[in-house]
């Protein structure tokens, strides 16, 4: 498992690598996890062992919110003089993300449907 472990570093530690190379506007995380699936695309499935630690990494995934959590706490002040604009792109975003969704779901039935 340990092995697993270290690949999913790796390929996070590839696409910081990627994204500091070709100044692409994108988390390096984001990259490597781009890099982790399409690896998993050309190996043809996902390996036990990798499955097991995602499905231990996803089990404690409430751990990565406290960090956010103090931050936020941390800059209460902050948010709270921006509250207005924080508002209003949270509901604006969740407004276009229903949106495009709905979109996407009814593209995709009409589809399964031909």
């Amino acid at each position: 498992m340990l092995n697993f472990f270290a690949l999913i570093l790796a390929c996070q530690l590839a696409g910081e690598v990627f994204v500091v190379a070709t100044k692409v506007p994108l988390p390096g995380p984001v990259i490597g996890m781009v890099i982790l699936f399409l690896g998993l695309l050309l190996k043809g499935g996902v390996p036990d062992g990798l499955q097991k630690l995602g499905a231990g990494l996803l089990s404690q995934l409430s751990l990565l919110f406290v960090p956010a959590g103090v931050g936020v706490m941390l800059h209460a002040e902050l948010v709270g003089t921006e509250l207005l604009p924080i508002a209003v792109s949270l509901v604006v975003s969740t407004l276009v993300t229903l949106v495009v969704t709905g979109w996407v779901m009814q593209r995709l039935s009409t589809r399964a449907g031909q």
